[in-house]
């Protein structure tokens, strides 16, 4: 009998895509020949996801989990091919379960969630026929008892947002108040994908981009020099005012901005409220 070392194991999968208990099962059963060994998964179906793992992945679903204590919230996505696969019983079951291992397991970084899920998803490859891959992910744990968590998940399942805020006092994170307001924020996010949360977030280089544009376009057009820099600081604005969640024109009522209506929120409530931040996860064909 062929002692099965851990790096045949590794060149099997790497090979076929099969998972490495799969990999393990096939070497044992033809004695460690690589050869029958790609044959042996061949045939049980397990090998088909290396061969699939060229095809665009255009389609899928964005999963939310919370914690049973409500302090905790993680986003994870799973794409496929095709919508009639993300609609399956089975793709929703495996991206449903990626969202709960990053719930529960707080991966860094994509490689270890792959890790920790990555057979998982060839097998699910070899059994549907469709070039899979988990995507981006998020989660955000409450630092204290004034902070509430909300989220929203798209119709078409390929947006997910996840918005957090501060609240004067513990009890009104637990309000209909507050669980409107974070959902309406979240919804907000996921309509205009805002660049940061506000002008402090954004990116000096895309300002400075920004108002280069103006600059040559003044240029461009003819405005006398003594002024082009006045259009520019102009165009910064309102650029600023199209990329900043709080400065942008609500989407139920363009004629406020959303911090108007945080406020509003925490008026109401007879408190104070601080939008802290979010995160955003869409599917892309250019993952």
């Amino acid at each position: 009998m062929a002692t099965i070392t851990a790096q045949m194991v590794k060149d099997l999968r790497e090979k076929t895509g099969a998972g490495m208990m799969d990999c393990k099962k096939a070497l044992v059963a033809v004695d460690g020949d690589e050869q029958k060994a790609v044959d042996w998964l061949r045939q049980k179906g397990m090998a088909k996801a290396a061969t699939k793992s060229g095809r665009a992945t255009a389609e899928g679903l964005v999963c939310v989990k919370t914690s049973s204590d409500g302090k905790t919230t993680a986003l994870a996505s799973l794409y496929c091919e095709t919508d009639f696969v993300a609609r399956g019983d089975k793709f929703q079951a495996e991206v449903d379960k990626i969202a709960q291992a990053v719930l529960d397991k707080d991966p860094k970084n994509i490689q270890a969630l792959e890790d920790l899920l990555g057979d998982d998803v060839k097998q699910l490859i070899a059994t549907v026929g469709e070039n899979m891959k988990i995507g981006a992910f998020a989660r955000h744990s409450k630092a204290s008892d004034r902070e509430a968590l909300g989220h929203y998940i798209h119709s078409n399942g390929k947006i997910g947002v996840l918005v957090w805020a501060e609240f004067g006092k513990a009890e009104n994170t637990t309000s209909e108040a507050c669980k409107t307001l974070l959902r309406e924020l979240a919804m907000q996010i996921a309509a205009t994908n805002p660049m940061a949360l506000d002008a402090d977030g954004v990116d000096p280089k895309a300002i400075e981009r920004e108002r280069e544009v103006y600059i040559e376009k003044a240029r461009a057009e003819g405005k006398p020099e003594q002024i082009i820099n006045k259009i520019a600081d102009g165009a910064v604005q309102k650029f600023k005012k199209s990329v900043c969640l709080l400065d942008q024109p609500y989407i139920r009522d363009d004629k406020k901005a959303v911090s108007e209506i945080v406020k509003e929120a925490a008026k109401a409530l007879g408190d104070t409220v601080k939008v802290l931040g979010y995160q955003r996860i869409q599917l892309t064909a250019e993952e």
